[in-house]
């Protein structure tokens, strides 16, 4: 599609959609790691890239970031809006109207949307990984990952094998201690799980997990607004019998520091990976924001990752034969995890199965206009309809604090 028809095409389609737009699913495959199969895509699809690309366990949103996976497609990650039946790049939509969709502070200030979420899906845990930070990410000229997560009760009909996450560091581990586990990686199991303690997951709740913290997800599938961005190094060298390659430790860091051990675990928060009180500090349990008749809307990701307000995120719930009107102060990306619907003019229809390069109704990205001015949300079926919207940096002025929901009156 040329540029002049972009435009035009983003044009109508803003105009049509009251400044909502329809995205299409992204799926992400990942080399090292099992499909959950709770993510909605037919039992055949799970390997529709081929099986050395392993099986599809991601399904990302509203997304501008790319994948950075070996062997990706050029579009691997990036959100696809469709309008009358024409297919373009969510990302290169902001580049033609950056004030409507996401607001002219936030382009100003990253020149992109510089967020997404995903589900994530996994049939057990993955490995004890962390993700760098911003000046550790920048020595390689990517960005730095914290990450949220939530565990939608919609997704999560089975635990499969492993629901509990290990994060941290037990207090009073030393950096010697990584370095051995480190040392160990091509001899035997390295065990640094034996350094960390394992956090039964909860359905409806969920954690913040700021950069250079440690963490191995377990088994729930986990909705996970996060910045935009793919780095990770994992720290872990066998899951369930599974090796990981060095390579996949030190895959975002500069090349000759690949053998550097103090180095590497220097990209370590150690801080934070040793917080006596690490629960208190990075668990969520939802929050009421709004509500109304028949209606309500609730934080699910909230808090500051060192200082900043980078990502949030809201649960709204519509019983049947209801509505409510929302307004909010930027964009965000929307998915429906239950239930039928309208959101201002599209319909909203939660997929019980779909097939690989299937078009759906469930998800959509609210502009900063449509979401300054206000949107209506109906609910047209028979069960409560839920959808999950998070949201880019700065955009509340206030902002529930990790540990909050404990005082909530």
């Amino acid at each position: 599609m040329t540029a002049e028809n972009i435009t035009r095409v983003v044009e109508s389609a803003l105009e049509a959609g009251e400044g909502i737009l329809r995205l299409t699913p992204t799926w992400v495959p990942r080399s090292f790691l099992h499909p959950g199969r709770r993510i909605r895509l037919h039992p055949d699809d799970y390997y529709a890239l081929g099986t050395e690309r392993g099986g599809i366990d991601e399904r990302w949103f509203a997304s501008t970031t790319e994948a950075q996976n070996e062997g990706r497609q050029w579009h691997e990650g990036l959100s696809f809006c469709v309008f009358e039946g024409k297919e373009f790049l969510l990302r290169d939509a902001i580049a033609e109207r950056p004030e409507v969709l996401i607001g002219a502070a936030m382009w100003n200030s990253y020149r992109r949307w510089p967020v997404y979420s995903k589900f994530f899906d996994n049939l057990g845990p993955i490995p004890h990984h962390m993700h760098q930070g911003f000046e550790d990410a920048a020595l390689v000229g990517q960005e730095g990952k914290p990450e949220s997560y939530y565990f939608p009760p919609q997704y999560n009909n089975c635990d499969n094998h492993f629901p509990y996450t290990f994060m941290g560091l037990e207090p009073g581990t030393k950096k010697s201690d990584i370095i051995r586990c480190l040392e160990k990686w091509q001899a035997s199991d390295n065990g640094i799980l034996e350094l960390s303690k394992a956090y039964k997951l909860k359905r409806g709740t969920g954690w913040l997990i700021p950069p250079g913290v440690l963490h191995a997800p377990g088994s729930l599938c986990t909705y996970e607004p996060q910045w935009g961005s793919d780095v990770f190094g994992m720290f872990q060298n066998i899951v369930e019998g599974r090796f990981v390659p060095w390579s996949l430790l030190v895959k975002d860091m500069p090349k000759d520091k690949h053998a550097d051990l103090d180095f590497i675990i220097s990209q370590l928060d150690w801080d934070k990976n040793i917080d006596p009180n690490f629960k208190q500090s990075n668990y969520l349990e939802p929050i009421v924001a709004e509500q109304g008749e028949g209606w309500v809307d609730r934080w699910i990701v909230y808090g500051t990752v060192n200082g900043r307000q980078l990502f949030s995120a809201r649960e709204l719930t519509v019983l049947p034969r209801h509505q409510c009107r929302i307004t909010d102060p930027g964009a965000s990306g929307w998915i429906t995890v239950q239930g039928t619907g309208r959101i201002g003019r599209m319909t909203l229809q939660t997929p019980s199965l779909i097939r690989f390069g299937e078009r759906t109704s469930d998800e959509v990205f609210i502009s900063h206009d449509a979401a300054k001015s206000g949107y209506s949300v109906e609910n047209t079926g028979d069960e409560p309809l839920v959808g999950l919207r998070y949201f880019g940096p700065d955009v509340f002025t206030q902002l529930p604090q990790v540990g909050d929901h404990a005082v909530e009156v």
